[in-house]
């Protein structure tokens, strides 16, 4: 039985921070992309080692794809007022693979409970909006072997027709080029491949990865 085909999930862009003041408490957001669980811990406790001065360093993370793992901390905040929200702001914008640390240096104003829901929410939501997100689309990797006076061309076609050309091998006896495919359409693509090569290049599928495509704000 063949595995599943993965599919396409959000996450950041990469790595940023954001700050913004309420009643002279600063929140600080440092959003992050991370592949699993322990790396998600390992920024945490970065972060809170580099604030280590702070009131509070507040966390949520989502990872996993298909059956994503999430987990939130308040870290001293009134229960549901830090994570939880922290939480939700990633789970509405449907990001995985994504770590959100809030540090909060209190200016001794206190916000209340929902004073407090709102700041974090915030917090987390206005780093994301400023950092940006990506699609990561799964694709299958197709390789395509052909020989050295057709290849240049060959990768200009390949790109004009919008195909995501991953890797360029060079041996003496031609050249391979990765490509990646998406899965409904590798049908599609052979024939493409025949008919601007007349039949001279050809195609094997090697595996399945990501390919990864900004979203438009």
């Amino acid at each position: 039985m063949s595995e599943p085909t993965p599919k396409p999930y959000l996450t950041v862009r990469g790595s940023g921070v954001h700050e913004l003041e309420i009643k002279k408490s600063r929140f600080i957001c440092h959003l992050a992309r991370v592949a699993d669980e322990e790396e998600a811990q390992a920024f945490i406790a970065g972060i809170r080692k580099q604030y280590w001065d702070a009131r509070h360093n507040c966390t949520a993370f989502v990872v996993g794809g298909e059956h994503p793992r999430e987990r939130s901390s308040d870290d001293g905040e009134p229960g549901g007022t830090a994570g939880v929200p922290m939480l939700e702001v990633l789970r509405r914008r449907g990001l995985t693979d994504t770590v959100a640390v809030v540090t909060r240096y209190f200016g001794g104003i206190k916000l209340g409970a929902g004073g407090l829901v709102r700041a974090y929410g915030t917090a987390v939501s206005e780093a994301v909006d400023e950092l940006g997100l990506l699609e990561r689309r799964p694709v299958a990797v197709l390789a395509v072997q052909t020989d050295h006076t057709r290849a240049g061309r060959l990768e200009n076609d390949l790109r004009a027709a919008g195909h995501v050309v991953r890797d360029l091998a060079y041996a003496a006896d031609g050249v391979r080029i990765e490509v990646g495919v998406p899965e409904a359409g590798v049908t599609e693509f052979q024939v493409w491949l025949a008919e601007a090569t007349g039949g001279a290049a050809v195609a094997e599928p090697v595996g399945r990865d990501f390919v990864e495509v900004p979203v438009e704000a």
